[in-house]
């Protein structure tokens, strides 16, 4: 198999063991699943499917994010409590996640069941000298990883802005340097808090995925990733504290899922440009929605336009239904060379399009993308 690894950013040889570990960054639960999410999550599921087809066992993690600044605000917004808005949530996800028949994960952790585990490496962190307390909040100091920003590849300036651009603060008077990042904040008078040892407070918005990885999977894992959007800050981020901390590699390989756009603006909770999972699935078969959505390479940038996107999965489902011959097998082989070809999903549509036309069953092949026909 090759995989496009961010960290080297080139398509490279990925050499599974019996075990493959992976992470996938999951969502913060104060509105419905929209398409930018099902897509990372479908893409993951995809990587899943192929490496379990070649025989390999895989414990795929996906976090929840159910303590952070943006279910504290709708909460706040709504009069309800932050948990029970994220299990309100959390139940519609799993229940659209569904509908796109992805594999159960292995794990699905909440950030709030890791707040231990998120002290202990907040106060490693401090210990060895990779972080400082000011202000009340506990912050990680950039300048004693020389490394910072190999993940991204991102200059300073870039990595300014983006900071700026995703709650990172830059102006904060009591960073030693503007990319500092926060480990431990103080919490508002309406906010959840925990006991520490600098002070009662929640964890910032990094520490929960870098304490999970290492709670469910261990201190290197094989593969994680998310949406692109999150390679900086969170994923560099993220790289930082941990091999601090573990004086290990983090991450043997970062896959990124490109951006899911509506007329030409990237799908956002914050702008509200959404198309939703649930209500596609009102109107459409879900395998017709997963097939929409396979049919654009994980690594591209692209804007769903319903009335094109769905006519034409729909149309692939039939045609796909009706090709009856042979024992069902017709483009399997092609199709896993394609997966293992960077995960080149629309160029495994094709294979299986060229069967279904010749009359040949695609059931196995269907099958190994997670379409149900």
């Amino acid at each position: 198999m090759r995989l496009h690894d961010t960290a080297r950013g080139e398509v490279v040889t990925f050499e599974p063991g019996p075990l493959v570990t992976m992470y996938s960054c999951g969502i913060t639960p104060y509105d419905a699943a929209h398409l930018g999410h099902a897509a990372v999550y479908l893409y993951f599921d995809m990587l899943q499917r192929r490496l379990q087809d070649a025989g390999h066992e895989t414990r795929c993690v996906r976090n929840v994010t159910d303590v952070d600044d943006d279910i504290l605000r709708k909460s706040r917004e709504l009069g309800v409590h932050y948990l029970d808005l994220a299990a309100e949530e959390m139940a519609r996800f799993d229940a659209e996640m569904g509908m796109l028949n992805l594999l159960p994960v292995y794990s699905e952790p909440r950030a709030t069941s890791a707040i231990s585990e998120i002290l202990g490496l907040v106060g490693a962190a401090l210990d060895s000298g990779h972080a400082y307390e000011a202000g009340g909040s506990v912050y990680f100091d950039v300048a004693t990883f020389p490394r910072f920003g190999r993940i991204s590849g991102y200059g300073r300036p870039e990595m300014l802005r983006l900071a700026a651009e995703n709650g990172g603060n830059p102006d904060d008077p009591n960073k030693k340097d503007p990319l500092d990042f926060v480990l431990w904040q103080t919490s508002l008078p309406d906010e959840p808090s925990w006991e520490s040892r600098w002070g009662p407070g929640r964890p910032g918005w990094h520490i929960e995925c870098s304490a999970l990885v290492l709670r469910e999977l261990g201190e290197t894992i094989d593969i994680h990733g998310g949406g692109r959007d999150l390679v900086f800050p969170h994923h560099e981020c993220e790289t930082a504290q941990s091999e601090s901390v573990t004086g290990q590699p983090f991450v043997r390989l970062w896959f990124h899922v490109g951006l899911v756009g509506l007329a030409g603006t990237k799908m956002s909770k914050s702008l509200g440009n959404l198309v939703f999972v649930g209500d596609l699935c009102k109107e459409w078969e879900p395998p017709a929605v997963r097939l929409a959505l396979l049919a654009h390479h994980y690594r591209e940038d692209w804007d769903w336009v319903t009335m094109k996107d769905m006519p034409q999965a729909a149309s692939r489902l039939a045609l796909w239904r009706s090709a009856s011959e042979g024992d069902g097998s017709a483009g399997l082989s092609a199709v896993r060379a394609a997966l293992d070809d960077d995960l080149e999903t629309p160029g495994a549509l094709e294979v299986l399009d060229a069967e279904a036309r010749a009359g040949r069953s695609v059931f196995a092949g269907a099958t190994l993308l997670g379409v149900e026909i």
